[in-house]
């Protein structure tokens, strides 16, 4: 049985707690950059204290990057709840075109976030690193769900080619327009 109860007070408390010292940072790594703002100065702008931080994130780059568990179970949502006839391709564009890189492309706030992240290598880097970990995972449900279909090898070769497409839309000028190329392209195979 699966419990829908709402989430108690302590993890209320943690969970403002985490978001207090994610929003404090990406505040100060925006006005001030990234490399000028050390966890210090995160932790005054979060009333928190240092050991506080490292109990809610691995490290400085998680506290702008902190998303992961959410990406990944929606992206594995969307292999394993799809409608049924709904081609996994399909299932994954569509999640691919509802992610908040292209959902929020044209938004000023998102805009400068993307700047950040790009234009800071560890920030960059360690995108890049926590968005193909969740390779093994998606290969792992398209297995499961393709098993007639996709050897071991092809589902890993198809996770990774997905998060990488999921990779190029975040730094295209139109995320959109990209993903709908790169899904073309994994829809009909090499043209040439």
């Amino acid at each position: 049985m699966t419990s829908t109860a709402e989430p108690g007070r302590r993890e209320r408390k943690k969970a403002a707690t985490r978001a207090a010292i994610a929003d404090a940072a990406l505040r100060l790594f925006l006005a001030r950059g990234y490399q000028a703002v050390s966890l210090k100065d995160v932790a005054e702008a979060a009333d928190v204290a240092v050991t506080t931080i490292f109990k809610h994130f691995p490290g400085k780059e998680a506290l702008v990057l902190d998303e992961s568990a959410d990406v990944e179970r929606g992206l594995l949502a969307a292999v394993t709840e799809r409608p049924p006839g709904t081609p996994v391709l399909d299932a994954l564009r569509g999640w691919a075109l509802g992610s908040r890189s292209v959902r929020q492309a044209g938004d000023p706030d998102f805009a400068r976030f993307r700047e950040l992240v790009a234009g800071t290598p560890e920030l960059d880097a360690y995108a890049q690193r926590t968005w193909l970990a969740h390779a093994e995972a998606l290969a792992a449900a398209l297995l499961a769900a393709e098993p007639a279909h996709l050897t071991p090898a092809q589902a890993s070769w198809l996770a990774h080619a997905v998060l990488a497409a999921c990779d190029t839309a975040r730094r295209a000028q139109d995320p959109a327009a990209a993903v709908d190329e790169v899904f073309a392209l994994l829809r009909s195979g090499w043209p040439h």
